[in-house]
């Protein structure tokens, strides 16, 4: 039991506390990273074995290469038969959405604003089986030729482990949330290679604003290096893409540049509008779910018989262009069907990624302007090329809202740094210029808006008041090993939000709350039901006696993992009597402050 003054954690993870606060933060980014690392692998080899088949096999088709990422295998090819473009991706998208509609309807769609949802709502909460089953359709789509991308299903696998050690470790809230976050930015960083862009990219994303959420970063950057490290020793250690020598060195460069960052940011607009328009409408149809990734993928494989570069990843198209062999007119073809395939392939509830995507667009967008402007202002646009990769990061960090990891990412992914100046600058514009616009509709504008911060203010000190002075009597304990329905149900006229959870003995072992259960879906909530509640307990409680100074509860309450304090009636008799709250401080300390005669309501 704490005693006055005395500031208990929060944690309750018995397996981990030898090593102490620090010890435990790195021993555990490291595992997420390991196992986002081995995720990133599976998925890889799945994605790269469907395409494979699909693609090479069955359609026959023959993308150009990414020079950076050679085929991992291949299948004996068939004669390209563009007709099957009219069959296979519808195929991919039916498989997809009966999968997805069958095990987790969550996976539905780019998957990155289930993983931001899931920190700022569900407390780190993912079900265990969300990334297997976004692995597997996410394979499945892109393989048969959606366009789609790969940060959104490797986010998932990374977060989707984090939050499962997070629960098996009974980890605190804050932890836990922190946890998924590390594993969404190792997935990140070790499929793209960009281990310090995935790192920012987790505490970044989160936000709508100029805002990083700073205490995911340092266990991102451990989760991140050891997820990359494991990635890059199975598949190289090269760069996504090869680059020619390019650079910045005229100031008057920045003329053309911003105009590619205007540019940029209307087609993010366009790219946005055109994708959840696209959502909307699929939803509009009336058709069962499972259906509509099914005519995602028939409007997809339109497309794709007469472009079929605007089909698949399209990686192998930003390589030839890097390398001058398409024509500006043929790359603002390519942005735009791409905007049309990833929004019927993505927005119809196909599983992938909307990241890949973006940067073809983006890329496809800067190289159209970098050619206008090298055939009419040589001097301004000395190579091409370096409007690609510049487009690449100032297309993304615009609708996306995350210009920082971004410029880091397209620099880690081309191996090229030269090009920092000029992406800074294009990716500020577009952030400027998108503030009312963003690709993750589950970003929250701030910190302070975001549910997991709110309980996150100062209190004052109490004098010498008491904890009864305080104390809220007649709250219901829960047992233990009672079912979280039956918790539920005997909460369920209760006005509190957070409850003692309490072993035979009556000692108090753990606090539950139940607002993170809104964020659920039916079948989340289904599957947890019948769990006894000691699973879900937030950690260690805080437990003061009745005449502990009030001071030491308010001393805990600025926590913000600390919901409630506990209070048990006194050393030889353990049982609880009751708790305070915040609610309660603020109460007691208005009535205390309140001048002689005055009331206070």
């Amino acid at each position: 039991m704490t005693g006055p003054g005395e500031h208990a954690t929060t944690s309750n993870s018995p397996t981990l506390p030898i090593i102490g606060a620090f010890g435990r933060q790195f021993l555990l980014a490291v595992v997420t990273g390991a196992a986002s690392g081995v995720g990133a692998v599976i998925f890889y080899v799945m994605l790269q074995s469907s395409l494979a088949l699909f693609q090479g096999s069955v359609i026959g088709y023959a993308p150009p290469e990414v020079l950076g990422e050679p085929a991992l295998m291949k299948l004996p090819e068939a004669v390209f038969r563009p007709w099957l473009f009219l069959l296979v991706p519808a195929l991919g998208g039916l498989a997809s959405g009966l999968i997805v509609q069958r095990f987790a309807p969550e996976a539905e769609g780019h998957g990155t604003d289930a993983a931001i949802e899931a920190y700022h709502r569900k407390n780190g909460f993912i079900r265990s089986r969300v990334p297997v089953v976004k692995a597997v359709t996410a394979a499945i789509v892109i393989g048969t030729g959606g366009s789609g991308g790969r940060e959104g299903p490797i986010a998932q696998i990374g977060a989707g482990f984090a939050s499962w050690l997070g629960r098996a470790l009974r980890l605190s809230d804050r932890e836990r949330r922190v946890l998924m976050a590390a594993g969404m930015g190792a997935g990140v960083g070790a499929i793209f290679k960009a281990p310090l862009a995935g790192a920012l990219f987790a505490g970044e994303i989160l936000y709508a604003s100029a805002e990083l959420e700073h205490e995911v970063l340092v266990p991102s950057i451990v989760a991140s290096i050891t997820a990359y490290s494991i990635f890059a020793t199975i598949f190289g250690w090269s760069p996504l893409f090869r680059v020619p020598d390019v650079g910045f060195h005229n100031p008057v460069e920045l003329i053309p540049y911003s105009l590619l960052a205007v540019l940029a940011a209307l087609t993010g607009a366009l790219f946005v509008k055109s994708f959840y328009g696209a959502h909307d409408l699929f939803r509009r149809l009336g058709t069962p779910r499972w259906i509509t990734p099914a005519l995602g993928g028939l409007l997809t494989g339109c497309v794709a018989f007469f472009v079929p570069g605007a089909a698949f990843t399209g990686y192998g198209e930003l390589q030839e262009a890097l390398l001058g062999h398409r024509s500006a007119t043929t790359l603002i073809g390519l942005a735009l069907l791409r905007i049309l395939t990833t929004s019927c392939s993505i927005g119809s509830g196909g599983s992938g990624g909307v990241f890949g995507p973006s940067m073809v667009v983006g890329g496809c967008l800067g190289g159209a302007v970098g050619m206008v402007f090298h055939d009419a202002w040589p001097a301004a646009a000395p190579n091409p090329a370096s409007f690609i990769i510049v487009g690449m990061a100032g297309f993304f960090a615009g609708i996306a809202h995350a210009p920082i990891s971004t410029v880091i990412m397209v620099s880690e992914m081309t191996g090229n740094y030269t090009l920092l100046v000029p992406s800074m600058w294009v990716c500020a514009i577009t952030f400027l210029m998108s503030s009312g616009t963003s690709l993750y509709r589950r970003q929250e504008p701030s910190r302070s808006q975001s549910p997991a911060h709110r309980s996150e203010f100062a209190w004052p000190v109490f004098g010498g008041l008491q904890v009864r002075d305080a104390m809220q009597r007649d709250v219901p304990v829960l047992w233990e090993g009672l079912t979280l329905e039956q918790a539920r149900e005997r909460v369920a006229d209760c006005p509190h939000h957070h409850y003692p959870v309490i072993a035979p003995d009556g000692t108090a072992v753990g606090v539950l709350g139940f607002a993170w259960l809104r964020g659920l879906t039916p079948g989340e909530l289904a599957e947890l039901q019948q769990q006894p509640v000691l699973e879900f307990v937030t950690g260690r409680p805080v437990v003061l006696r009745p005449d502990d100074s009030l001071s030491a509860a308010a001393v805990a309450l600025e926590d913000p993992e600390v919901e409630i304090v506990v209070v048990e009636a006194g050393k030889s008799n353990r049982q609880v009597e009751g708790i305070v709250t915040r609610a309660g401080l603020l109460l007691v300390h208005g009535r205390a402050s309140q001048p002689a005669g005055s009331s206070f309501e």
